[in-house]
């Protein structure tokens, strides 16, 4: 497993990860700690061998709306998002994420 884990606790922080996808995509993964769906789910795009930039939702609740505003993305956890020029250009929830889909449209974007 290559993935690092950027834990995005303030609205500061996510400003920097939309900032970056101007230069390349970024992953968003909105994770429930209480989930088990979310737990599977996470353990799986762990394999990610990138940045997988961490929202909590029930520590981050409100970067999570943010994350929704800004993307026009309706909230969901799980839920992996790419990102790139501060626009959605993959999303998946649930048992649709995929580590194959994340990278494949990192690739693409």
């Amino acid at each position: 497993m290559d993935s690092h884990i950027n834990e995005i606790e303030s609205i500061e922080a996510l400003d920097k990860v939309f900032a970056a996808s101007s230069d390349a995509p970024v992953l968003i993964f909105k994770h429930s700690t209480t989930c088990p769906i979310s737990t599977s789910v996470f353990t799986a795009v762990r394999e990610f061998s990138g940045i997988i930039n961490l929202i909590t939702v029930q520590t981050s609740r409100n970067l999570s709306n943010e994350v929704a505003a800004r993307t026009a993305v309706k909230h969901e956890s799980p839920q992996a998002i790419v990102i790139k020029d501060g626009k959605a250009v993959y999303s998946a929830s649930h048992f649709d994420v995929s580590v194959a889909d994340i990278e494949r449209s990192i690739k693409d974007a």
